[in-house]
């Protein structure tokens, strides 16, 4: 019998299970349009939004709710004060309104899940985000009865990857990544010593944006991840 080289697959969740960034992307549209109304042709009002969610990671960390208190806050920094209470009214009713979305899986995530389980893996969910809200969509996905682990953590970084397989209970070896961001999901995966592979997504946050040599494991889609794995043993 052949002894799988990994035993435990972590599964990063926005935008590598379901749909997450193209609804922050269709959010800043409509915000870029309400505060352009108060602010002169030469404000790039996207990349003030984007400056206040960077400085703001550290106070609010990850997900919609400190994506809307970084709208306000923006809103109001870069209209110094003259944006009406209508439209931070509307910032307020976008932020619900993303909050509120239907979890929608990505195509091909179901049956790979599926098919991971069938072949014996233990699976771990380790997301960035609001814990509420994270906690929320992974039980509206109808995946949680399927991984062993659900982790909602602050950063993912080299100390979090490490507790993470720890808890697991396997060796980094043992362990492989899976996610859309080569910064959070791949390259501190690889520094530890375990496996990741990159399945992109069609949008990527700047935040996320990551210098690399291009070489990290790349899948087309998630379908792809089961013949992946096997290949590794």
């Amino acid at each position: 019998m052949t002894t799988k080289q990994i035993t435990v697959v972590g599964l990063d969740a926005d935008d590598t299970l379901w749909h997450s960034e193209v609804y922050f992307e269709r959010t800043q549209r409509r915000f870029d349009e309400l505060v352009g109304r108060y602010v002169s042709a030469d404000v790039d009002v996207h990349a003030a939004l984007t400056a206040v969610e960077r400085r703001n990671l550290g106070r609010y960390g990850y997900g919609i709710k400190g994506f809307t208190l970084s709208m306000i806050e923006c809103a109001i920094e870069v209209t110094e004060g003259a944006i009406g209470v209508e439209e931070l009214g509307q910032v307020l009713a976008a932020g619900r309104a993303m909050l509120d979305h239907p979890v929608d899986l990505l195509p091909g995530v179901d049956d790979a899940i599926t098919q991971l389980a069938a072949a014996g893996y233990r699976m771990v969910i380790v997301t960035k985000g609001d814990l509420h809200h994270q906690e929320m969509k992974v039980m509206a996905s109808g995946l949680a009865g399927r991984v062993e682990r659900i982790e909602i953590v602050a950063e993912k970084d080299v100390a979090t990857y490490e507790r993470v397989v720890a808890s697991m209970g396997v060796e980094p070896a043992r362990f492989a990544m899976v996610g859309n961001s080569v910064k959070s999901d791949v390259l501190p995966v690889l520094e530890l010593g375990g496996h990741a592979v990159h399945i992109p997504y069609h949008i990527t946050w700047e935040a996320e944006h990551a210098d690399h040599d291009g070489t990290v494991p790349t899948l087309t889609t998630i379908a792809d991840l089961p013949a992946w794995l096997a290949a590794q043993e």
